[in-house]
C-alpha cells in the first residue's frame, strides 16, 4: 500500500520536485549538488512508496504523468514549508560562528569580492564562506543562498534589500590594442574599431539604439555572453568592450577610452531573507560586503 505524500522522506518530495522542475535527471542533480545516480533511485523510491508512476520516460528526459502533474503542487507545498522551517531555525541561530552561503555575478565574484571575504575570514576565521559565483538567480527563500549580491532590486516576498551604490561602467580597450589600432577620440572613431559585444545579450546593442547608434549583432565581430570571459577577451586585444571601471582602474592592462559616452551604471542590492537577516554571523557579513563593496561604488 502506498504512503501519503506527507509521510515520505523528504529528499524523496525534492527529488521529485527537482526533476518535475527541470524535466532531466541529470539538470535536477546539478540543482541539488547529487549524483544522476541517485536521483534515479530517488525516483524509483518514490514511486514505489506511493504505489503510482510519476514520470514518463522519454528519449530526451521526464515528463510527468497525469498522476505526477497532479501532486507537484502537494509537493511544491512541503518544499516551501521545508524551506521555512530551515529558514527560521537558521535566523534563530545565535552563534558567530558557522556557514554564510552568498551568491553575487561571475564577474564580481572574480574580481571584486576576493580580497573582501580574505578580509572577513581574517576578522572572523570562526566563520566559513561558500561563494557561488552565478549570473542566474539564487533562491534566498530554499537556503540556495543566505546573502545575495544582486544588480537589480529584488521583488521576492521576505526579502530584505539594501541599495549599496552603483557600479560605473565605461568603455575600455587593452593598452597593446590601443597602441596597434589608435585610440578613438569620438564615436565614430569607435565604430570603425573591432567591437566585443554580447551572443544571445541584447543589453550593448539595446543600449546603443537608445544613444542614436544603430547597432546590430554583426556590429561586433566577437561576441560572448558570459561576463567575465567577456572582459577577458578586451584584456587580451580582442577590440573595445565595456567593463567595470573599478575593474578596469586596477588593471594595468587595459585603458578607459571615450570617458565621456552616457553608459547607465549598474545598481548593486545585497539581499537577505528577512528570517536570517539579523542571524549574528548573516548580519556581521552583511556589514563587512557592505564595507568591502563603498570603494567600489559610487
Amino acid at each position: 500500500m502506498g504512503k501519503s505524500l506527507s509521510s515520505l522522506d523528504w529528499s524523496l518530495v525534492q527529488a521529485f520536485v527537482a526533476v518535475a522542475e527541470t524535466g532531466s535527471l541529470s539538470a535536477a542533480a546539478r540543482r541539488l549538488g547529487a549524483s544522476q545516480p541517485t536521483l534515479g533511485r530517488q525516483i524509483r523510491a518514490i514511486e514505489d512508496a506511493l504505489g503510482v508512476t510519476l514520470f514518463h520516460r522519454q528519449a530526451r528526459g521526464l515528463t510527468l504523468t497525469e498522476t505526477g502533474a497532479a501532486l507537484l503542487a502537494p509537493a511544491r507545498a512541503m518544499r516551501e514549508a521545508a524551506g521555512q522551517m530551515s529558514l527560521i531555525a537558521a535566523g534563530r541561530a545565535e552563534e558567530l560562528s558557522g556557514v554564510v552561503r552568498l551568491t553575487a555575478s561571475l564577474t564580481v565574484s572574480h574580481y571584486l569580492l576576493p580580497p573582501i571575504l580574505a578580509r572577513i575570514r581574517a576578522r572572523h576565521p570562526e566563520i566559513e564562506i561558500e561563494l557561488v559565483p552565478s549570473d542566474t538567480t539564487e533562491n534566498l527563500l530554499f537556503r540556495e543562498a543566505d546573502l545575495a549580491l544582486r544588480m537589480y532590486r529584488p521583488e521576492q516576498l521576505d526579502v530584505v534589500a539594501r541599495h549599496l551604490g552603483d557600479i560605473e561602467l565605461g568603455l575600455y580597450g587593452a593598452r597593446a590594442y590601443l597602441d596597434r589600432a589608435g585610440r578613438p577620440h569620438g564615436v565614430g572613431d569607435m565604430l570603425r574599431h573591432d567591437l566585443v559585444g554580447y551572443d544571445r545579450n541584447e543589453d550593448i546593442i539595446l543600449g546603443m539604439r537608445q544613444a542614436g547608434l544603430p547597432m546590430d549583432r554583426h556590429s561586433f565581430a566577437l561576441r560572448c555572453d558570459q561576463n567575465a570571459v567577456y572582459w577577458e577577451l578586451v584584456r587580451a586585444g580582442c577590440g573595445l568592450g565595456f567593463g567595470q571601471v573599478p575593474i578596469g582602474a586596477a588593471d594595468p592592462l587595459v585603458e578607459r577610452v571615450l570617458p565621456d559616452i552616457p553608459v547607465p551604471p549598474l545598481p548593486i542590492w545585497l539581499t537577505a531573507h528577512e528570517a536570517m537577516r539579523n542571524t549574528p554571523r548573516l548580519r556581521r557579513v552583511w556589514d563587512m560586503l557592505a564595507e568591502g563593496m563603498a570603494p567600489h561604488l559610487t
